[in-house]
């Protein structure tokens, strides 16, 4: 039997209801979809419908007995909200939609989210793709940051908010498509390769310099 964890369920503030936050790679949602999220958390209850952070839909206030067929219900995959993996991956409108959009920030984070989405890591990992250096989806607070610019993407590292807030470090820019691609899967082997349990990227840089990066990106 699943534990409540791997069942993608997170006990909430009243210790007696729970949280249920379905995948939506980048944020990207049909009317359908709302639909459903919206009939589910009618159907069993729910206290609220939350959009999160990490630009997903939460359904919270569940009772334990309804998680199960609340997930049988929606049809959809889990959001890695906890565990030390791959967490999400955000990205903003780039030049889908944004008349400032620099680069195709949509379509590389939707690559980046099939690749990595829940791929387990030495620690909490989090990425983000922004079309221009305006950085709206945050990317200079993320463990990987890409920036569109004219002459290609800008590749960030170590960056994360919380108790100890660190601003990214660039560790290599004017990359295409495929070299930032490739990039980025080095960074993200050296990481897994060096970090310590629980480390987050920016701590190991701050233990190690940004050197084993930029060696394994060279």
């Amino acid at each position: 039997m699943l534990k409540l964890g791997e069942k993608g369920a997170i006990l909430q503030r009243d210790k007696e209801t729970y949280a249920i936050a379905p995948h939506i790679p980048c944020g990207v949602v049909t009317p359908q979809l709302l639909r459903t999220i919206a009939d589910v958390a009618e159907k069993y209850d729910a206290q609220a419908i939350k959009i999160t952070g990490a630009a997903r839909v939460a359904i919270v206030g569940l009772k334990e007995a309804h998680i199960d067929a609340a997930w049988e219900d929606l049809q959809l995959d889990k959001g890695a909200a906890v565990g030390m993996c791959v967490r999400s991956v955000r990205a903003c409108p780039g030049t889908t939609f944004c008349r400032l959009g620099k680069q195709d920030a949509l379509g590389m984070g939707m690559t980046l989210d099939k690749k990595y989405h829940s791929v387990e890591l030495p620690g909490k990992f989090k990425m983000a793709v922004s079309g221009c250096n305006l950085s709206c989806s945050e990317s200079w607070v993320r463990d990987i940051g890409l920036i569109g610019q004219k002459e290609g993407w800008q590749l960030v590292i170590g960056g994360n908010v919380g108790a100890a807030p660190r601003i990214a470090q660039e560790l290599v820019a004017g990359l295409d498509d495929r070299q930032v691609l490739d990039a980025v899967e080095k960074t993200v082997q050296c990481y897994r390769d060096n970090a310590k349990k629980g480390e987050r990227l920016g701590k190991m840089i701050e233990r190690v310099g940004l050197a084993p990066f930029q060696q394994a990106v060279a």
